[in-house]
């Protein structure tokens, strides 16, 4: 009587589980390796056969010849994929507002004669920890200490950062933003 009732169960189980945990992952798979090879891949940013980054996860940059990103709730190591987390302190928390004091500080101490309000994701870390975008006005506060770091022309690195400039999905959805890597790399490639 058991067995009557038994079988079907499992066979079904046995038919889901394959049809669910390997037919349609390996159809997916190669969908997306054919039509989204780079996005299937992690958006790598290859030069020749050097891996650079992702366009995926940002990176810490300290030199004040680069543009810096948001700041990382990563620990041990910033930017590190595997502890992808925010940092959970609240508002008030003496720990942050160390940490926000503490970034601020790195970026006076970069560009000591830059007297704008610094913009806040240049201070706080993001939800993931590992944004590898910032916004324009973030590109703009730092562009002035880029261009004296690497002896160019504001215009010029005013001009760089409008050409990254990404604006708001379809027009309207979410805020234009900069990709920190991909500025950079533009960057080196001016010399």
């Amino acid at each position: 009587m058991l067995a009557r009732y038994l079988r079907p169960g499992l066979s079904l189980l046995v038919a889901l589980t394959l049809l669910l945990g390997l037919v349609y992952p390996l159809i997916i798979t190669g969908v997306s390796q054919v039509a989204f090879r780079s996005q299937a891949e992690g958006s790598l940013i290859k030069r020749g056969d050097t891996l650079i980054g992702s366009r995926l996860i940002g990176q810490s940059f300290s030199d004040p010849k680069y543009f810096w990103g948001r700041p990382s709730a990563t620990s041990p190591q910033p930017n590190n994929g595997i502890g992808s987390a925010g940092s959970n302190l609240g508002p008030l928390n003496p720990a942050l507002i160390d940490k926000v004091n503490a970034n601020a500080k790195a970026l006076r101490d970069a560009d000591p004669t830059n007297q704008q309000p610094i913009p806040v994701e240049l201070v706080t870390a993001s939800a993931s920890g590992l944004d590898p975008d910032i916004s324009p006005a973030a590109a703009q506060y730092q562009a002035a200490r880029v261009a004296r770091a690497r002896s160019l022309p504001l215009p010029v690195v005013q001009s760089l950062i409008a050409e990254h400039t990404r604006g708001p999905l379809l027009g309207v959805v979410g805020e234009s933003q900069i990709n920190v890597l991909e500025l950079n790399l533009a960057l080196d490639q001016r010399r």
